[in-house]
């Protein structure tokens, strides 16, 4: 074989590598479009963004956007049960397309992208309507019930004067139970525990006073998906404008949606 003939050979090989390359360079949104369905991964038991209703279908603020965001691609909306262990390792080997509820990191990063913010998360002081609280000022000798050891404590604990009084429990329920029992004024839990309490204690009035962190949820899909991206950051931005957001988080998160929550 010449070197003529061997320069042409290579360069065969090398344009049918390139080509082959082509193929397998992913293209999630055309594969979703193809496939006629995009599989969602979800929190199975997250209220009120997911959870299993009374007919046992999962509904909740999550649902309601993975629903608009199949309805603008024109594919049918498959929910998938995921984990915290095991919900990046799913989009990594592509057994869903997208997550829903994941907080941005640097450390997460690293391994997958990040489409608009779309959901609130963020840490509140709630308290009956009848007691006036404003700021971490007015928390001045105030009862105040949290969960020992989270990022809600370590928040109340930065923010709260030094004549507050803290008190402080070992899960969810037992903060819930010493506020609307009159134990404790108020209490400081994230949106999703707050929702539960504001949509339950109609007697009560409890309403969100003020906040002391804000960290968003956005949706993940895999790194280098810049067409699904830019369709996701799409139905996000018509649901911010047509209202259809705002009416998810009066529904599942029993408030008007801000969208200074949305900004990391």
């Amino acid at each position: 074989m010449t070197i003529h003939s061997k320069l042409k050979t290579a360069f065969a090989a090398a344009l049918m590598l390139g080509a082959a390359a082509g193929v397998a360079k992913a293209d999630a949104l055309a594969d979703i479009k193809s496939a006629g369905q995009i599989n969602v991964g979800i929190f199975s038991d997250f209220p009120p963004f997911s959870s299993a209703s009374a007919d046992m279908s999962i509904k909740g603020y999550d649902v309601d956007v993975a629903q608009q965001i199949a309805d603008n691609l024109g594919v049918k909306l498959n929910l998938v049960s995921v984990t915290g262990q095991n919900r990046i390792p799913y989009l990594n080997d592509k057994r869903v397309d997208i997550l829903m509820s994941v907080g941005f990191s640097k450390e997460r990063a690293e391994v997958i992208d990040f489409a608009a913010a779309y959901a609130p998360y963020y840490i509140a002081v709630i308290g009956p309507a009848e007691l006036k609280v404003a700021g971490k000022e007015d928390l001045a000798e105030k009862t105040i019930a949290v969960n020992r050891g989270t990022l809600e404590d370590t928040s109340l604990t930065e923010a709260a004067p030094a004549n507050a009084d803290i008190q402080r429990f070992d899960n969810y329920n037992a903060v819930i139970q010493a506020f609307i029992s009159g134990q404790t004024q108020l209490m400081v839990v994230g949106n999703d525990v707050g929702a539960q309490v504001l949509s339950r204690q109609e007697a009560l009035k409890p309403e969100q006073k003020f906040q002391l962190l804000t960290s968003p949820s956005h949706i993940g899909l895999n790194k280098n998906e810049e067409g699904l991206k830019a369709a996701v950051n799409d139905v996000v931005a018509k649901m911010l404008a047509d209202g259809k957001l705002n009416a998810s988080s009066e529904a599942w998160l029993k408030t008007p949606l801000n969208p200074e929550n949305l900004k990391d």
